[in-house]
C-alpha cells in the first residue's frame, strides 16, 4: 500500500502566487531572500535546496497549485514558542515573523521543522486540510461498525492508534479549533477503553506540548502494533485501496467523491507510517474477541526483543523464557516432623480422635503440570526453624480443617430468589465483614489487616499510620527508659511495658503521605505480627516494632515516591514499587537493596510475590504487568492486554494464577505457566483497587471506587452476563445493566456499600472476607 499523498486546499495555507501584482511579487522575491539567507546561516542544506528548487520551478507541485514562502513562514510560526513562558505562541503577527525569527536565535523546534523539509517536503506539510481527517476517520468508523460481528473485534483497535494521530497533527500544524473539534466528536466512542490516555491528549493544545510529551513522542516514533485475521486484513486493505463500502447513511459519494479520496489518503499515510500489522493464521471466530487486544499497542520497548520474531509478540516472549517452577516451596524434612509430632500431641490433649486425619493437609497432592522448586531455587533462608515456624505450620493444618469450603458453581443455574438461592449463596458466596473509616479528612490511601485477624493499619494522607487492635485489646509498647541488660525472660519483658494504653496507637515518622502497609507473615494466622512495613511518598520505607511501637529502620534508595510495599511469605525479604519505574527487593537485616528490577516504562504501583517467593509480579502505569524472577531479577513473563494503568494484582494460592485490574475497569485473569489471559471480568464502573482469591483458588473478591465488593467465578466461562441479584441483604434488588456496564456472566454477586471505596479485601485462611475503605461523606453544598 501506497499513501497518495491529498491534493492541496485554501484550508491549508495554500495559495497561487499572483504574477500581475508587482507590489505582491516583490514581497515575496524579498521573502525568499531573507528564508534563503535564514537557512543558510543556520546550515538547513537540504531545506535551502528544497527552496532554490520549488522557487527555480515556480513552487508547482504534483497537482499543479504553489506554494508562496510567506504561507511558509506563516506556517512556521505556530512551532515557535516565548523562551520565558513556553506553550506561548511569540509570533503572533505575521509582518513581525522574520523579525522574531531573527531576533530568537534558534529554536529546537523551528529547527527541526525546518530540517524535515528535506525530505518530507513543504508541500506535504501546507497542504493539510483538516477536515480531511475528520472525513476519513468518520468513513472508518462507520466502515468498521457497519462490518459484520465476526470482524468488529479485530477491526475497532485500529480506531484508537487513528484517531490518536489524527489529533496530534492536527495540533502540531496549528489547528487547535479543528483538534478540538475532532476530539469532542469521536472521543466519546473510545471513551470506555481508553479514558487516561484521550484525557491526557485533550492536554495538548499547542505544537510545543506535543514536541515535549513522553506520550505524543512515542506515537510519533514507535510503531502501533495491530493484530488481525488474514481474512479480515484483507478486507481492511481491500477497503483502503478500493474504498468499498463503509458508507454511512446518507453520506453521498462516500470515498468516490473528493473528501473522501483526501479522508482515504490521510488514514492510509497513518496506516503506512505508523502501524505495524501482526497477521495471524487463526480465522476471526477461532480467536476469542478480548484477544485481540492482547498484542495490540506501543509493544516496541514494552516487550524484549528476541531474535525468533520480528514483530514484538508477548505470546513469543513469554515462550522463550521456559517454564515455571509454580509448585508449593520446599519445607525442610525436620520442620515438618516437628509440626507432625505437635499435630499428633495435641489431639491427645484435646481428645479429638478426628485430629489425626489433618496430618494429610500437611502433605497436599501435587498439582499436575505443576512444578514445584527446589531448596536451591529459592532466595537464601535460615536453615535451622524456630518455635513460630512450627506454630505457623500447625495453624496452616487447623485452617485447613476448618475452612468454609466455598462453591462458586453452585450458583451458576439457580435462581436466586427461590429458596434454593439461598442455599446456593451459602455454599458459593462468602461472609463478608466491612471495617469504615469515618472522618478521615484528606483521606486513607491503603489499609490492610494482620495475617491472625488481631490488627488492622491504615495510611492516612497527613503522613501518619494507626493501628486497630480487632480484638479490643490494648496496644502497649515498651517503656523508653528500660535497660537491655534487665530482659532476662518473658516475664521481665512484660515489666517494661508501659502500664496504660489504647484500643489505637498512632505511629508517627514518615513526612508525606503513607501509600501501603504490610504486616510481617512470619506468624501466619497463628501468632501476632512483630513488625509492619509502610511505603510513602517521602520515598523511603520504613519497618515499624510492634513490641515497641516505634521506627526501627527506614529503607532508603528509590528516588520517587513508593507506592507499594509486600513481604515475601516467608519474612525475611520485602519488595517495594516507586514511581521511579523500578520494583526492588530488600531484606532486614541491610539498608540497601538487593535487586532492582527495571524495564517497566511508567511507574511501578503495585507488587505481589508468588506464595513460593520465587517469582515476582510487578504491575505499572504502562499498562503491562510483569514476573520477575526474584533471585536473577530477570523478567520471565509479560502480560499485555489491560488498555489502563494497573493499581492491583493478585496471585492465587495455588501459584497458578494471576488477576490483575486498574483504571480500565476491567480484571484479567493469567495463566502464570504460559502468560496467556484466560478472560476479562468486567462489572465494576469505577477503578478497581484491590484483589483477593479465596484459599482454594476458586474465588476472587474485588474492590474499588464504585463503593462496591464483587465476587467473582475463577473457573467460570465468562463471558457476556445477563441481570443477577444483589448479593446484598435484599435479594429482590436488581441492578439495571447498560452499555456502559457490561457485566460478565462470571460475576456471582455485588455487595453495595453506601458511600465506601473499598481500598482493601482481605480472604482469611478459612474464607472469611475482610474489607476496609474510608467514607466519603457527601457534599454539604
Amino acid at each position: 500500500m501506497s499513501a497518495a499523498t491529498p491534493a492541496a486546499s485554501s484550508s491549508g495555507g495554500v495559495s497561487p502566487v499572483n504574477a500581475s501584482a508587482p507590489d505582491v511579487t516583490q514581497s515575496v522575491s524579498s521573502i525568499d531572500r531573507l528564508v534563503l539567507e535564514y537557512l543558510r546561516t543556520r546550515g538547513h542544506k537540504d531545506a535551502e535546496r528544497a527552496l532554490n528548487e520549488s522557487l527555480e520551478s515556480g513552487s508547482v507541485d504534483e497537482s499543479g497549485k504553489t506554494v508562496s514562502a510567506e504561507d511558509l513562514i506563516k506556517t512556521l510560526a505556530v512551532y515557535a514558542q516565548k523562551p520565558s513562558r513556553p506553550g506561548d505562541n511569540v509570533l503572533k503577527e505575521s509582518a513581525n515573523v522574520l523579525q522574531e525569527l531573527t531576533a530568537m536565535g534558534n529554536p529546537p523546534s523551528i529547527q527541526n521543522l525546518i530540517a524535515s523539509l528535506g525530505t518530507v517536503g513543504a508541500e506535504e506539510i501546507l497542504s493539510v486540510d483538516p477536515t480531511d481527517k475528520e472525513e476519513g476517520f468518520r468513513e472508518l468508523e462507520a466502515w468498521v461498525e457497519g462490518s459484520l460481528d465476526m470482524y468488529k473485534p479485530e477491526f475497532r483497535p485500529i480506531l484508537f492508534p487513528i484517531f490518536c494521530h489524527f489529533h496530534l497533527d492536527l495540533v502540531q500544524r496549528g489547528f487547535k479549533e479543528a483538534a478540538l473539534r475532532f476530539y469532542a466528536t469521536y472521543s466519546p466512542s473510545l471513551a470506555p477503553m481508553h479514558h487516561a490516555t484521550l484525557h491526557h491528549l485533550s492536554t495538548l493544545l499547542l505544537p510545543s506540548h506535543v514536541q515535549n510529551d513522553d506520550d505524543a513522542q512515542r506515537f510519533k516514533n514507535e510503531k502501533y502494533v495491530i493484530r488481525m485475521s488474514r481474512s479480515g486484513f484483507s478486507l481492511l486493505v481491500g477497503w483502503l485501496t478500493e474504498g468499498v463500502g463503509g458508507e454511512a447513511s446518507g453520506a453521498g459519494d462516500g470515498f468516490s467523491g473528493e473528501k473522501g479520496k483526501r479522508g482515504r489518503a490521510a488514514i492510509m499515510r497513518v496506516v503506512n507510517n505508523h502501524l505495524r500489522f501482526d497477521v495471524t493464521s487463526a480465522s476471526a471466530t477461532a480467536v476469542s474477541p478480548n484477544a485481540w487486544e492482547e498484542s495490540t499497542g506501543l509493544l516496541s520497548q514494552l516487550i524484549p526483543h528476541t531474535s525468533a520474531s520480528i514483530i514484538p509478540n508477548p505470546h513469543t516472549f513469554n515462550a522463550s523464557k521456559g517454564e515455571l517452577k509454580l509448585g508449593p516451596a520446599p519445607i525442610s524434612e525436620e520442620l515438618r516432623a516437628e509440626t507432625e509430632r505437635v499435630i499428633r500431641e495435641q489431639s491427645v490433649l484435646d481428645r479429638d480422635p478426628n485430629a489425626q486425619y489433618d496430618l494429610q493437609f500437611l502433605r497436599p497432592p501435587a498439582i499436575p503440570g505443576v512444578t514445584p522448586p527446589t531448596e536451591s531455587d529459592m532466595l537464601p533462608y535460615p536453615q535451622s526453624f524456630k518455635t513460630v515456624d512450627v506454630q505457623r505450620e500447625v495453624e496452616k493444618v487447623r485452617d485447613a480443617r476448618k475452612r468454609i469450603r466455598l462453591e462458586p458453581s453452585a450458583l451458576s443455574s439457580v435462581d436466586m430468589n427461590s429458596v434454593q438461592g439461598g442455599v446456593a449463596r451459602a455454599r458459593g458466596l462468602p461472609s463478608i465483614c466491612a471495617y469504615t473509616l469515618h472522618d478521615v479528612g484528606e483521606g486513607a490511601p491503603c489499609c490492610t489487616f494482620s495475617p491472625d485477624l488481631t490488627l488492622m493499619a491504615a495510611g492516612f494522607s497527613e503522613s501518619y499510620i494507626r493501628l486497630w487492635s480487632l480484638k479490643n485489646e490494648k496496644l502497649k509498647g515498651l517503656r523508653n527508659d528500660f535497660s537491655l541488660s534487665s530482659v532476662k525472660d518473658s516475664g521481665s519483658l512484660s515489666k517494661i511495658q508501659q502500664k496504660e494504653g489504647n484500643t489505637t496507637r498512632k505511629l508517627v515518622g514518615h513526612s508525606g503521605p503513607v501509600y501501603s502497609l504490610s504486616f510481617d507473615p512470619l506468624g501466619g494466622s497463628a501468632a501476632p505480627p512483630r513488625y509492619l512495613l509502610s511505603a510513602s511518598a517521602d520515598a523511603t520505607t520504613r519497618l515499624w516494632s510492634l513490641d515497641t511501637m516505634t521506627n526501627v529502620v527506614a529503607f532508603r534508595g528509590h528516588q520517587n515516591p513508593v507506592w507499594d510495599v509486600q513481604w515475601s511469605p516467608m519474612g525475611i525479604y520485602f519488595a517495594t514499587a516507586s514511581r521511579d519505574r523500578t520494583a526492588r527487593l530488600w531484606s532486614t537485616d541491610r539498608t540497601s537493596c538487593l535487586r532492582i528490577y527495571a524495564g517497566h516504562l511508567s511507574d511501578v504501583d503495585c507488587v505481589r510475590f508468588h506464595p513460593n517467593s520465587l517469582y515476582l509480579a510487578t504491575g505499572s502505569s504502562d499498562w503491562t504487568a510483569r514476573l520477575w524472577d526474584a533471585q536473577r531479577g530477570a523478567c520471565v513473563r509479560v502480560f499485555i492486554g489491560h488498555q489502563g494503568s494497573l493499581s492491583t494484582l493478585a496471585i492465587s494460592p495455588d501459584g497458578r494464577y494471576l488477576a490483575s485490574a486498574g483504571e480500565d475497569l476491567a480484571i484479567n485473569l493469567w495463566d502464570l505457566g504460559s502468560g496467556r489471559r484466560i478472560k476479562k471480568m468486567t462489572g465494576h464502573t469505577a477503578s478497581v483497587y484491590s484483589l483477593s482469591f479465596s484459599a482454594e483458588s476458586s474465588m476472587l473478591v474485588s474492590g474499588g471506587a464504585d463503593w462496591t465488593v464483587r465476587c467473582w467465578d475463577v473457573r467460570g466461562a465468562g463471558g457476556p452476563g445477563k441481570s443477577r441479584e444483589s448479593g446484598g441483604a435484599e435479594s429482590t434488588i436488581t441492578r439495571t445493566i447498560d452499555d456502559e456496564n457490561n457485566e460478565t456472566s462470571d460475576l456471582l454477586a455485588t455487595f453495595p456499600t453506601k458511600r465506601t471505596p473499598i481500598t482493601n479485601v482481605h480472604f482469611t485462611p478459612r474464607n472469611l472476607c475482610l474489607v476496609a475503605g474510608n467514607f466519603l461523606a457527601p457534599d454539604s453544598r
